[in-house]
């Protein structure tokens, strides 16, 4: 269906806010999710796969109504019913994946077995925010929650070290250079409401000086006045009270355990007064992982967060299922490493082989299964190229070119250029792999 204003033969683009991932970049995008399912299959974790969707009620409750995720950021729409015995339903693309991963534990009865689930997922996120650099209305996250009964240890502060010292290594063997761990304590269910009447009390007073989203948020959220970044802000917002006065015995001997745990391991990190996740489900543990500036990030330099939720299963309905979880935004991720250059480029192939004439063509694909089968990564040229064309595109893809003319295929010698030498050379046919597999 067309509309009047439609102009015929224009171009489609992208939506505003979402983009493609091409090659050569969705190398660098698949050796990070690779590394991140290896180091996750270290520790125990299983991969969850959940809908891009869920009913709205989810995000409503789990995440919270005053937050600026569900007020402001979610696609949600009706879902008409298709029938009369059907019922229309509010729907959303999900804008997080942890009350999404809690959602099916408590579906499927994954606590029944009374065993901890640690659980990962990768995939796309939906929030309608501002398009900014590493910030997209679609982007991708790497996630994970450990999850189950209070009799498997879910509630123990050694998962959340354990957490924290696997997300080091991950980082670590990503590459990630000048990674810092921020780390606080939001207190048990108990401890908030009177942290956040004390907040709200302070606040009070001041709130007309502060800008005009702390004024809302001191009202409706004002734990979210702490993560304000506006300059003229921060002598305000730093003199407010610390979380840290209203924890009760309990979340100050769990807080401490964490630390110990993480000094045992050798994980550095710094305590973080301010640091409150935007969530509403967060209790105890908070985190979060920043690069140094020119990291690619802009000023806004969080790679990744996330914390305890020791209730959302009972806010969504479910059994008591304490548990913790983090997820690293995938994107920011991947500018970081490109940034500090880290393998950003795409590895190049093995070779390209070069048909000197479009006669050599077919021998140069059977060449091309040949060293594929052996293991190795190839690209086909063209007869057609001149030499000049060949050698160009070969360089930009490459490490080497294999020449391939009607002498080669003749006498089974092949001709091989290595760039990053200048050096050519003839090797046997029979010889072709080992030369080409050294780096």
């Amino acid at each position: 269906m067309s509309n009047a204003g439609d102009k015929s033969g224009s171009i489609v683009k992208a939506v505003r806010g979402t983009r493609d991932l091409l090659p050569p970049d969705t190398e660098l995008w698949n050796r990070v999710e690779a590394t991140a399912r290896a180091v996750f299959g270290r520790y125990g974790f299983g991969e969850i796969r959940t809908p891009v969707f869920e009913a709205t009620e989810l995000f409503v409750r789990g995440v919270g109504e005053e937050t600026d995720v569900v007020s402001k950021e979610m696609y949600t729409w009706e879902d008409r019913a298709r029938a009369a015995s059907e019922k229309a339903q509010q729907l959303t693309l999900r804008p997080e994946n942890t009350a999404g991963v809690v959602r099916a534990y408590i579906e499927h009865k994954l606590g029944e077995t009374g065993h901890l689930r640690k659980l990962f997922y990768i995939g796309p996120q939906f929030r309608r925010e501002r398009p900014q650099r590493g910030r997209y209305r679609q982007f991708w996250q790497i996630g994970a929650e450990v999850i189950g009964p209070q009799s498997s240890g879910s509630e123990s502060a050694i998962r959340d070290a354990e957490v924290l010292e696997m997300l080091a290594s991950l980082l670590d063997e990503l590459g990630v250079k000048g990674w810092r761990l921020a780390l606080n304590s939001v207190g048990s269910s108990n401890d908030r409401p009177r942290y956040v009447a004390a907040l709200k009390a302070a606040l009070e007073p001041l709130k007309a000086t502060l800008c005009e989203d702390c004024q809302r948020r001191a009202e409706t959220n004002p734990l979210r006045v702490l993560d304000c970044k506006v300059p003229e802000d921060q002598a305000t917002i730093d003199a407010l009270p610390k979380i840290a006065d209203y924890l009760d015995e309990a979340s100050t001997a769990h807080f401490a355990e964490v630390k110990a745990a993480l000094d045992a391991c050798g994980v550095a990190y710094a305590v973080e007064p301010r640091l409150v996740r935007g969530l509403d489900y967060y209790t105890r543990t908070t985190f979060e992982f920043t690069v140094p500036d020119g990291s690619g990030l802009g000023t806004q330099n969080a790679l990744l967060g996330g914390g305890r939720y020791d209730g959302l299963s009972e806010m969504l309905g479910g059994p008591k299922a304490p548990g913790i979880g983090f997820a690293i935004g995938e994107d920011r991720l991947i500018l970081t490493l490109q940034a500090q250059a880290q393998e950003a480029a795409a590895k190049k192939l093995d070779a390209y082989i070069a048909p000197l004439g479009a006669e050599r063509n077919a021998a140069a694909l059977a060449l091309a299964r040949e060293l594929r089968r052996a293991g190795l990564s190839v690209e086909v040229g063209d007869g057609s190229f001149r030499l000049k064309k060949s050698f160009e595109a070969a360089d930009r893809v490459a490490r080497r070119v294999v020449l391939l003319g009607e002498d080669e295929v003749t006498s089974g010698v092949a001709s091989v250029k290595t760039f990053a030498t200048g050096a050519q050379t003839k090797v046997e046919r029979d010889k072709l792999v080992e030369l080409l597999s050294v780096e």
